[in-house]
């Protein structure tokens, strides 16, 4: 293995000190691992057919059937470990997180500690302390942080972001996102997913995809929420016995048969989160947002309206093949032909091909640094702003005011995880 070359320390903000940037030399392929062989391990199997050479050689994972997993989820020839701490020995450039919620925060904080490039999963933490202990982290370390908020990829949100740039619809002012998560039986009430102490909530674990979308598209975070919502219909299904789903993970018992919502069986013995859930945003920059979740519709798909001072854009299914339509002339009723529509053009699947243009972005973030398009300080105000919905939501739909990251930590990454300002650097998105 190619031993890193490394730069000198430079100074943090505010009198801190980071420490020096590890750089890789761009010739040599990455080598990968990945903690956490579940639903979404596969994101660290995309390394191996990302344009950045690089290959997953690693895995870690507590259970008993890790190794078993490993063979039925991973690429044959990947090293198992039953502490993530091995993953040290065996020399690898990056890590990529995929485990349980609650796990995010310490083992994101090891990796950087040690050196290691992190990409988490979304959420970034269950806990807004635990988010900007993260980030804290990250800045003093100098190490390399990428949170993944996938659907900043997603050609539906891209769409959307350019039609708001171009100004065809005037000044934004109001976002509405429904989420209709009609997986959401199989996705989320039949493990770890259902419990408050690994998630807090939905309005944070699922919903944080969402907030940051609508903060990118807004171009501002979140400043005041207000949320409302209830455990309707799953809170009455049929438990399983605890214990029973040892060695299965989600693609073993996902089936679109399980319908109708209000007679499935089978889920988590514990259930205390919401399946269905709204909140409203106040952002920063006075646009307000609206979001709604529902876990027990037929259909799995997000429908955004983006509102400005001379129109207005929705999209009309998510996927490739489905159409963005902009308004933009005055009627008396529902206009189905739009002034314009565009067609959402993608490779695959609107998640699946955000996760590997995702991988392949934090990849080329490792090797050569740079502004990203998907953002830590986003990611931290996903987490503040879900969970304090999910307090408001819990406690008569009381309005909390978001926290405000500290000035100098949200500095470091807004100029792309760089110790000193460099006036002709690129900042990352916010």
């Amino acid at each position: 293995m190619t031993p890193m070359q490394t730069r000198g320390p430079t100074p943090g903000p505010g009198g801190g000190r980071e420490e020096p940037e590890k750089v890789l030399e761009s010739s040599r392929e990455l080598r990968v691992g990945v903690v956490g062989i579940g639903a979404r391990c596969y994101l660290a199997a995309l390394a191996d057919s990302s344009p950045v050479p690089a290959r997953l050689v690693a895995a870690a994972d507590t259970a008993p059937d890790a190794a078993e997993r490993a063979e039925r989820l991973l690429p044959e020839g990947v090293a198992v470990v039953g502490d993530h701490r091995g993953l040290l020995e065996l020399g690898i450039d990056a890590v990529i997180l995929t485990t349980p919620d609650d796990t995010h925060e310490e083992l994101a904080c090891f990796f950087l500690q040690a050196g290691i490039p992190v990409y988490l999963e979304k959420p970034l933490a269950i806990t807004i302390e635990g988010a900007d202990r993260i980030l804290a982290t990250a800045r003093r370390t100098g190490t390399r942080l990428y949170v993944g908020h996938n659907m900043r990829h997603m050609e539906v949100v891209r769409l959307l972001r350019s039609i708001i740039d171009s100004g065809r619809i005037g000044e934004l002012k109001a976002i509405w996102c429904r989420h209709f998560v009609g997986n959401g039986g199989d996705y989320y009430f039949r493990d770890w997913h259902a419990e408050r102490r690994h998630v807090t909530g939905l309005l944070l674990q699922k919903a944080a995809h969402d907030i940051d979308v609508m903060s990118w598209l807004a171009a501002s975070e979140p400043a005041r929420v207000v949320g409302m919502g209830g455990l309707m219909v799953y809170g009455e299904a049929e438990r399983r016995p605890a214990g029973t789903s040892a060695g299965t993970v989600m693609q073993d018992w996902f089936n679109l048969d399980h319908w109708p919502a209000d007679e499935v069986s089978d889920l988590n013995p514990v259930i205390d989160v919401e399946d269905h859930s709204m909140l409203m945003m106040t952002m920063r920059n006075g646009v307000m947002t609206s979001y709604q979740q529902c876990h027990f519709t037929p259909d799995y798909w997000r429908s955004y309206t983006v509102i400005g001072t001379r129109g207005r854009a929705e999209n009309l299914g998510d996927g490739a093949g489905d159409v963005v339509k902009v308004w933009t002339e005055r009627t008396e009723h529902y206009a189905e032909r739009a002034a314009e529509e565009y067609i959402i053009a993608e490779e695959g699947t609107g998640h699946d091909s955000a996760d590997q243009l995702a991988i392949d972005e934090f990849l080329r973030f490792v090797r050569d640094g740079g502004a990203t398009d998907a953002s830590p300080v986003s990611a931290r105000e996903a987490v503040a702003a879900g969970v304090l919905a999910t307090r408001s939501l819990r406690s008569g739909s009381v309005p909390y005011d978001v926290p405000e990251l500290d000035a100098e930590l949200a500095a470091y990454f807004h100029r792309g995880q760089r110790g000193q300002q460099d006036p002709d650097s690129p900042t990352s998105s916010s």
